[in-house]
């Protein structure tokens, strides 16, 4: 699962990342993700009120239309253990995934969405944000 330290929690950040990352959609929902330093207000690339090591960070929308909190909150768990699963496929360790579940996520299994977030980090749109392939070894960023 994604530790409370890799989950983004501010709004400035979830607006950032859907408003300048890259957009994949989905079946069942649209990935966005930002890669720290593209784009990002420090002329660095560095964010200066937190430490930078040790991501992705992952931010979940899940609107009242997937339905009841109860619902929701079994989307949002679903969508927590697919990502952890394809974690490994994010073409930049230092960045931000913000994904917002349409309301057919309830209907779909974990895996099935895992399944469509390896097929969102291996599009063109999100491999070419590092500019490189996969690594050989599948671990962390591309090369």
């Amino acid at each position: 699962m994604t530790a409370p330290t890799h989950r983004i929690s501010r709004g400035s950040d979830f607006s950032r990342t859907l408003k300048s990352g890259a957009r994949v959609k989905s079946r069942d929902f649209s990935l966005h993700l930002a890669v720290v330093g593209h784009d990002w207000p420090d002329p660095r690339g560095v964010r200066r009120d937190v430490a930078m090591t040790g991501g992705p960070w992952l931010g979940l929308v899940v609107s009242k239309s997937v339905g009841n909190a109860v619902t929701r909150h079994a989307v949002a768990r679903k969508l927590r253990a697919a990502f952890a699963a394809t974690r490994h496929l994010c073409p930049a360790v230092e960045s931000y995934v913000v994904i917002r579940a349409r309301d057919t996520a309830s209907e779909r299994s974990s895996d099935e969405l895992a399944d469509q977030m390896r097929a969102a980090f291996t599009s063109r749109r999100i491999a070419g944000l590092a500019g490189g392939t996969p690594s050989a070894d599948g671990v962390g960023a591309y090369r």
